[in-house]
């Protein structure tokens, strides 16, 4: 894989019946991304993870570690799990990452795969915020990773924009069943860690070891990053 400063995207040359997709920064890839994702991708059944590093995310003006250190540390994911796969696309953009496009391209590229994008409760609460919100979910279907306890459909129509009700199901052979435009709901181990969680410990000399992969901790250490 190609981790200079302009990375290559790379997907199989099969096509798997269902990919997941999980992007973020990654600054730096932790085990509260990896461990959800794994387990989501289980319950779906589904033969890869895409891991997609955002240049210019929407919402934040700037990475700390810079692309090549956010892909090398994806990669050391990619490289002990073969369930993840290494999908830089977006770092390739001058511009802003928004999902749709994303999403727009992998479907050209799988367009016999059926598409699941990872988000969070946060994300699902602000995604009519989204950039062309409507047509993300025409291209794939979104599992909303949860803590569990919190499954209940009727509790969480009151919390989200009311023009998202119509997507619920709570049935994940319904959703097998659409290409796309559906929401579900998966419960998964909590891991509540967060990236700046991280930075903030490796700054302030704190242990966080158990927070990442053996490898990316490694990572972090040869390259003294965030101090």
């Amino acid at each position: 894989m190609n981790t200079t400063n302009s990375p290559e995207h790379k997907t199989d040359l099969s096509e798997p019946e269902m990919i997941v997709l999980l992007g973020g920064t990654f600054d730096p890839i932790h085990l509260g991304h990896t461990l959800p994702a794994t387990e989501t991708a289980q319950w779906l059944g589904a033969e890869k993870i895409y891991l997609i590093p955002a240049h210019l995310p929407p919402h934040k003006n700037k990475t700390h570690a810079n692309a090549q250190q956010r892909v090398a540390m994806a990669e050391l994911i990619c490289c002990n799990n073969a369930l993840f796969q290494l999908d830089t696309r977006e770092l390739q953009r001058d511009s802003l990452s928004y999902t749709v496009d994303t999403l727009k391209e992998i479907k050209i590229e799988q367009p016999n795969s059926q598409l699941y994008f990872i988000m969070g409760m946060d994300s699902l609460l602000s995604f009519t915020l989204w950039e062309r919100w409507q047509q993300i979910l025409s291209l794939c279907n979104i599992v909303v990773n949860i803590r569990p306890g919190f499954s209940d459909i009727k509790q969480l129509k009151t919390a989200i924009d009311p023009v998202l009700c119509s997507y619920l199901v709570d049935d994940l052979a319904t959703v097998k069943k659409q290409p796309s435009g559906k929401i579900i709901l998966h419960e998964c181990t909590p891991f509540n860690i967060s990236s700046s969680e991280i930075r903030e410990k490796i700054k302030t000399g704190a242990s966080y070891q158990a927070l990442v992969s053996p490898s990316v901790h490694k990572y972090i250490e040869q390259n003294q990053l965030y101090r």
